[in-house]
């Protein structure tokens, strides 16, 4: 078999579960930031968010740069094409959106967000345009 496209498979996998929380957490903040602080709601929202923070989207994250790095290893020649460049500037905006999330996520689990719901519902946006990003310059390598 060959050893690159395992990788690539591997990738992708990770890829999506990294989504997957991405696109996930920020509509759990839309729901949590209308709930009373306090609440039993607010409680199982604070753990759903930590457990998806930590146990999804940190390790899916982490496989994703490291599948990432490791296909960068076995094809270098991507370093000189322009479209990876923006492909990895799309992904360091979301490992930088992910640490943003973070940071709101401890906000809510110290009872402490300032955001209104409206607020969750445009970053729910964010992960949108990047995988759009991403997709285009993997797929089309346009330049």
């Amino acid at each position: 078999m060959d050893i690159f496209l395992i990788v690539k498979a591997c990738h992708i996998i990770s890829v999506i579960a990294w989504m997957a929380g991405l696109f996930y957490l920020p509509r759990l903040f839309v729901y949590h930031a209308t709930a009373a602080i306090g609440s039993e709601l607010s409680e199982t929202f604070k753990i759903m968010e930590r457990r998806l923070f930590r146990a999804i989207m940190g390790p899916a994250m982490m496989l994703t740069w490291s599948f990432g790095l490791w296909l960068l290893i076995l094809n270098p020649g991507y370093l000189w094409q322009p479209w990876f460049w923006v492909k990895a500037a799309a992904v360091l905006g979301l490992t930088w959106f992910q640490h943003i999330l973070g940071r709101m996520r401890v906000a809510f689990a110290e009872d402490r967000n300032q955001h209104p719901a409206k607020t969750f519902r445009l970053l729910n946006e964010v992960p949108t345009l990047a995988v759009i990003v991403i997709v285009l310059m993997v797929i089309l390598k346009p330049f």
